[in-house]
């Protein structure tokens, strides 16, 4: 199986595409590792500004940039 890019806990970036939900511009904390689907994995983010869990594809993320 790939390795996953993030880590459960990490804090990252969510760029979704056109076609989803606006997403909060707030940073979003990886909760859950999803199975692959397809050639790309999935993963479970939050944000404290919602009070739902999101699915985000492994592209749609990135690394929340350090101060």
């Amino acid at each position: 199986m790939a390795q996953a890019k993030f880590k459960v806990g990490q804090m990252v970036d969510f760029n979704p595409g056109r076609a989803t939900i606006p997403a909060s511009t707030r940073e979003y904390k990886i909760v859950r590792l999803m199975p692959l689907e397809g050639s790309e994995r999935h993963y479970r983010i939050k944000t404290i500004a919602e009070q739902f869990e999101r699915i985000a594809k492994e592209s749609e993320l990135t690394t929340r940039a350090s101060l």
